[in-house]
């Protein structure tokens, strides 16, 4: 039998974001997984493979290479795949789209601690960041709250109008603090190293999403957000220790370990809504999500063949 080879475009065309983010939802019910990176380097390229093993679901390695110099010659700089293995017999299931996965891995983490945190009704959604994060989660957002309005900021403001221009509907935020005390949700997806967002500018019943921080050194909220907020994040592994986001505040003692109420490990600790608090979400990946979303399109791949 062959292998099945699912590209972006056929991939995609299967799924749909809330069912995406109820599979996700189901598949930290499994015991947690065993994750592990490996970095190799040759300047300036790299390669990076994430693996991880679910009992009862299978195990990925995803790999992903970077070559810099790649779009001076017209080639695409990030390139790479996910293997998929049996949990039975580790033989290969399927080989998926590299970017596929990413996608919706990212963006369907996002929502999915969204949906359990911020308003159900949210009328305005703020998307800090107009790179290819940013249209993917116009995509998903607009999925999971169809009712509200999406706006887009972004430190140029040319590439947010352009972003918004492939998106009928959605809007450009010209200022930011405005835009962010104006929104019911606000979803970062920036490469900053330092806050872009302000915890003065925000208000009981918001909810942040903090996505594009995965460095120790990078933070996208600053310390009062984080003291007003409730915060909950994907992973406790992938992010207190890792991700300047939390690393940063916790070395200074500006928040404890126990500040960070669950992950998704523990999604029947994610409040219902309620309009009295700022609730704080961080996005930090992980392996096991690769799985997760893989196994996920291979299955919706097998139930269309």
């Amino acid at each position: 039998m062959s292998i099945p080879i699912i590209g972006f475009d056929e991939g995609e065309a299967l799924l749909d974001w809330v069912s995406f983010t109820d599979a996700l939802a189901a598949s930290h019910n499994l015991p947690k997984a065993e994750i592990g990176d490996t970095f190799l380097y040759r300047d300036p390229d790299t390669l990076l493979s994430r693996s991880a093993w679910i009992d009862g679901m299978g195990l990925a390695v995803k790999t992903a290479n970077v070559f810099p110099r790649n779009p001076d010659a017209g080639k695409p700089m990030i390139n790479g795949s996910v293997c998929l293995y049996s949990d039975q017999d580790g033989t290969l299931e399927a080989l998926v789209d590299f970017h596929l996965v990413t996608k919706w891995k990212t963006a369907g983490d996002s929502l999915l601690g969204a949906l359990r945190l911020a308003n159900p009704n949210a009328q305005e959604v703020l998307i800090v960041g107009a790179g290819t994060v940013g249209g993917s989660l116009i995509e998903t957002f607009s999925a999971g709250f169809p009712q509200a309005q999406i706006r887009v900021w972004n430190r140029t403001g040319s590439k947010a109008e352009d972003l918004c221009a492939q998106y009928p509907g959605t809007l450009p935020a010209p200022d930011l603090e405005p835009a962010v005390r104006a929104a019911d949700i606000i979803v970062t997806c920036t490469m900053s190293s330092d806050p872009v967002i302000h915890g003065d500018w925000l208000r009981p019943g918001q909810h942040l999403n903090l996505i594009g921080a995965y460095r120790p050194d990078m933070r996208e909220a600053d310390d009062a957000a984080l003291r007003r907020a409730q915060i909950y994040c994907d992973s406790f592994d992938t992010t207190l220790d890792h991700i300047g986001e939390f690393k940063i505040p916790l070395t200074a003692g500006t928040i404890q370990r126990s500040d960070v109420l669950a992950d998704f490990y523990s999604l029947d600790r994610f409040p219902i809504y309620d309009p009295a608090q700022i609730t704080l979400f961080k996005n930090g990946g992980g392996a096991h999500l690769d799985l997760m979303t893989s196994h996920h399109i291979l299955q919706k791949w097998k139930a269309k063949a």
